[in-house]
């Protein structure tokens, strides 16, 4: 332990990058959704790319960059997906353009599909930390390493936590504090599947926690509201708390 914290003390870690990579995710969002913004500024937003990987000691960036770029209109069509479910799913969306713009849960979506991107590029750090710099502005965790279909809606974010092998099939709707996390935290589990699989057509409500990698939850289930589960759940299934509330008229 020693040597590792005299190794680690004098290591330079540029810890800057934060701000840069912070940076670096927004205009890449604008970039997505503003055809006037991505005009004006590609070439700055390319030369910060070429900077953050220079940084990581990332070599060939020319071609990441070309194969990156070329990746937008693909990952614009997924979002445009996603803003749609939002809008039609939500009853207090009044128009697209209010998704786009004002909803927490679809602009962690965008930097997810974005990181994700670069992360099957075998891009490393990076992708983690635009997830956290998403994360620290919408309050959702999204892991870049997550497997998220279409149709992907989250309402209200805060307090969402998506881990890394978790795998989202398409028209999953989930709410504010839901968790999608392992049971295990092992270092020797790292490469094993440890977070859920949600198939298609599922909604999760608030404060919901879903924890394993063996655990399934079959297409067409709704999972209630501060419903921990541990074992998967069949199809068309709808699972509950059992209310424990009791009411009193004052005196």
């Amino acid at each position: 332990m020693k040597e590792i914290n005299q190794k680690n003390s004098s290591k330079n870690y540029r810890m800057s990058l934060r701000d840069a990579v912070g940076v670096f995710t927004k205009e890449v969002v604008n970039c997505l959704f503003d055809e006037n913004f991505q005009q004006e500024h590609r070439e700055r937003v390319r030369n910060d790319f070429f900077k953050i990987l220079k940084r990581l000691a990332i070599k060939n960036e020319v071609h990441i960059w070309d194969v990156f770029k070329k990746s937008f209109n693909e990952i614009r069509k997924k979002l445009d997906l996603d803003a749609f479910a939002a809008f039609t799913k939500d009853p207090a969306a009044k128009s697209l353009e209010e998704v786009y713009l004002a909803y927490p849960g679809f602009y962690a979506i965008a930097v997810y599909r974005v990181s994700h991107f670069l992360l099957k590029l075998e891009i490393p750090i990076l992708p983690r930390m635009m997830s956290e710099f998403a994360h620290s502005v919408t309050g959702t965790d999204i892991h870049p390493g997550a497997e998220i279909g279409s149709l992907f809606f989250i309402d209200h974010a805060t307090g969402i936590v998506i881990g890394e092998t978790t795998i989202i099939k398409n028209n999953v709707t989930i709410y504010q504090g839901v968790t999608l996390g392992g049971i295990q935290v092992h270092k020797s589990l790292a490469k094993t599947k440890r977070h859920p699989t949600i198939e298609n057509d599922v909604v999760i409500y608030a404060n919901a926690t879903i924890l394993g990698g063996d655990v399934v939850v079959g297409n067409h289930s709704v999972i209630g509201a501060n419903v921990c589960i541990t074992a998967s759940v069949p199809e068309n299934s709808i699972v509950t708390v059992e209310s424990e509330n009791k009411i009193f008229q004052r005196n």
